[in-house]
């Protein structure tokens, strides 16, 4: 039990360090959900399941649906998911040349 909170405690600050880091605004949300989660879980082990559910519910629910209706009206939702597709891409497209050069 003190290993499992011990983990998500310094899964809590890495999570926290990573969203100030993260400079595409949709990989910031998605980390702060990903804090609100763990955070729901050591509220579940702390025995204070009404705070568990409320973090869950407003941490990971809520909030984060605002900031993605917020991402979307600014514009930024569209642009960071095809920029993040045009990254994927270029990935790929890369890794099929090296296979192509390899198989030759």
């Amino acid at each position: 039990m003190q290993a499992l909170m011990t983990l998500l405690l310094i899964l809590l600050v890495i999570c926290a360090v990573a969203v100030s880091a993260q400079r595409k605004l949709l990989a910031a949300v998605i980390i702060f959900m990903s804090y609100s989660m763990i955070m729901s879980i050591v509220w579940l082990l702390l025995r204070a399941p009404d705070l568990a559910i409320t973090e869950a519910a407003v941490g990971a629910g809520i909030t984060s649906v605002l900031f993605f209706i917020a991402l979307r009206r600014l514009g930024l939702l569209k642009r960071s998911i095809r920029e993040d597709m045009a990254e994927v891409e270029e990935h790929f497209a890369g890794h099929l040349e090296r296979e192509e050069e390899r198989d030759e």
